[in-house]
């Protein structure tokens, strides 16, 4: 694993008043304390391309050992080409085949099931990097209260590999209804509205999300991922050392665990210092319970995600015990 936060920290005293609320609303409605803001130089391939090259040295492989590379992310450097092309070129991954996944905050769950099964079934290919990646900055309207004090900037990465036969992925779970692909987006810059004038003055570049209905939506999914996830290995509840999450709302996130009875020392939080980094958010939880030793060997961890699309998914980790870096790195 690997991860890389930008060096600009904002706390809710900074983000609040622009927005129109105070320091102590921010907290008390959605548990996010500071958040990571990418530079004007920074592009979501930077920070990928950082948390790249963490987890190929807590791997202890080179990056040009990579046989593939797998980006997920929704704010990509260009509408094209890939930004996996982009992290491929800042990383020397030169061996390896760059492609991008685009499944919102879901989108790093996707991409790793894309790795799994081309490792599984492409002979002579042995190491995957998988990452997630926001600029979310560079699309939040800060005068938009539903979405300022969410959403970061942020990448994590990881290295798939060969391990034993009962450890890495099992039982990989994705969905989608795109019948709601309409409750978050970024209306313009694509086909469909491509960027003018006109779309900049509606503010239509920025992130538009109805609040409501994605708290629903996780509130709905959440449980039953979990409970898809333990019937499908014949698990319970106290069989699962860690939950590792998207990380939208950590009050949400809480809420929502206590009413399914997961414990709270199980259900590892990060969205409180890092906001909302979507497709970073699971992986970057991840990392950060391996790189704080949370995981023991062959731990068995559930991870659930659910983002725009709307997407959804989950899968069993059973944790190897392959070293972490300690910390993020910052850029």
């Amino acid at each position: 694993m690997g991860s890389c936060l930008p060096a600009t920290v904002r706390g809710n005293d900074e983000v609040g008043p622009p927005a129109g609320v105070s320091a102590g609303w921010i907290t008390e409605r959605t548990g996010v304390l500071e958040r990571h803001v990418a530079g004007p130089e920074q592009a979501a391939s930077d920070l990928a391309a950082a948390a790249v090259l963490a987890a190929c040295e807590a791997a202890g492989i080179r990056p040009d050992q990579l046989d593939l590379l797998v980006a997920a992310t929704s704010t990509p450097d260009e509408l094209g080409p890939a930004t996996g092309c982009r992290i491929q070129a800042l990383t020397g991954a030169v061996n390896a085949v760059a492609l991008d996944v685009s499944a919102a905050c879901s989108g790093w769950l996707f991409a790793a099931k894309v790795a799994h099964s081309w490792l599984a079934t492409s002979p002579g290919t042995r190491y995957a990097a998988v990452v997630g990646v926001e600029a979310y900055s560079k699309f939040v309207d800060p005068t938009h209260r539903g979405t300022a004090v969410l959403f970061a900037d942020g990448a994590a990465a990881a290295v798939l590999g060969p391990v034993p036969a009962d450890a890495g992925f099992h039982g990989f779970q994705l969905g989608s209804d795109g019948r709601g692909a309409h409750h978050v987006l970024i209306p313009a810059g694509g086909s469909r509205i491509p960027a003018d004038a006109a779309t900049l003055s509606a503010g239509l570049h920025h992130i538009h999300m109805d609040g409501r209905v994605v708290r629903d939506f996780i509130a709905e999914i959440f449980p039953r991922l979990v409970d898809r996830a333990l019937a499908g290995h014949g698990l319970d509840l106290k069989d699962i050392d860690a939950f590792v999450t998207h990380q939208p709302n950590p009050l949400l996130l809480r809420t929502v665990a206590d009413r399914i009875g997961i414990p709270p020392d199980r259900l590892h939080i990060t969205g409180d210092r890092t906001g909302n980094i979507g497709a970073a958010c699971a992986p970057y939880a991840l990392a950060d319970a391996a790189a704080r030793g949370l995981l023991r060997d062959r731990a068995r961890v559930l991870i659930c995600v659910f983002g725009a699309g709307l997407t959804w998914g989950s899968a069993l980790l059973t944790w190897t015990g392959a070293p972490a870096l300690r910390a993020p790195v910052s850029t």
